[in-house]
């Protein structure tokens, strides 16, 4: 069983984010990484594996 737990994060004034590592570890994201954002229209923000965004796009499947 797997226990998330949320974090609190804040925009810096440059409009950076860090995000917590176990946010990270959680979703097996390794550090350097390189990750897709994108906003979902929704007030949401998703990140994505990179290779998995393209390879998605590639097969003709949406963000």
């Amino acid at each position: 069983m797997v226990i998330r737990s949320p974090s609190e994060v804040t925009v810096g004034a440059d409009g950076t984010v860090a995000l917590p590592m176990s946010i990270l570890a959680e979703a097996g994201i390794n550090p350097g990484e390189t990750l897709l954002a994108h906003s979902d229209g929704d007030g949401r923000v998703v990140l994505r594996r990179l290779d998995d965004a393209v390879s998605d796009l590639i097969s003709g499947r949406q963000l």
